[in-house]
């Protein structure tokens, strides 16, 4: 089953114009063999200085690793860019009508919320985000910098720079990727080996370990 763009065209125009242009709506297609350029429609694309033919998210990556079955719409959590700005966002998940558990779209929210964070506390519940103690996920524009973007939180996980990583602290970095479909961007395998100074034969072992 192939997405039908047209409709949600239509629902991402209404969206855009009713909440203004600080309202970006996305529409990622997993259905393509290319999943490094999933966007395929996307309206105020300067909220995130993201346009069409542009990468996967954090959130996509997850869902092309993961479990589909298992997947819920994400509502109303906050989301940062590269800039610094504060959005509130949704991710509700598009499946196939006929096989339900199969996921073939994400279509998107991200609300700029940066200027409303500074208004007087009456304006609180608008912009109230789900009670989670963790900093505002950053939204990457292509596969090089959301590879960047795992990375740096591989090695945040550990809470050491790699040349004081042990045997078991690359192990752990390392699943951390693999869990979050790091190894699902094309090359990534050989980025990681070098960042990390282990050979593709370790990494590959690495991620075995559990198995």
């Amino acid at each position: 089953m192939s997405l039908n763009v047209a409709f949600f065209q239509q629902l991402a125009t209404a969206l855009s114009k009713q909440f203004g242009d600080q309202c970006e709506v996305v529409l990622h297609d997993l259905t393509t063999e290319d999943f490094s350029r999933s966007i395929v429609l996307i309206e105020n694309g300067h909220v995130t200085n993201r346009r069409v033919g542009d990468g996967p998210s954090h959130v996509v990556l997850e869902t092309l690793h993961g479990d589909p079955s298992k997947l819920k719409d994400h509502l109303g959590y906050l989301t940062r860019t590269a800039d610094g700005r504060i959005l509130k966002s949704s991710t509700m998940y598009i499946r196939d009508d006929e096989h339900p558990e199969k996921v073939i779209g994400i279509f998107a929210i991200n609300y700029d919320i940066t200027g409303l964070l500074a208004i007087d506390s009456s304006l609180r519940s608008l912009i109230a985000s789900e009670p989670e103690n963790k900093e505002p996920e950053r939204i990457t524009t292509n596969v090089t910098d959301l590879l960047d973007d795992l990375i740096e939180q591989s090695v945040a996980l550990v809470g050491k720079p790699v040349a004081l990583m042990a045997k078991d602290d690359k192990v752990r970095a390392i699943q951390f990727l693999n869990d979050s479909g790091a190894f699902l961007i094309q090359k990534s395998g050989d980025k990681v080996s070098k960042y990390f100074g282990i050979s593709k034969y370790t990494l590959y072992s690495y991620i075995d370990v559990n198995k």
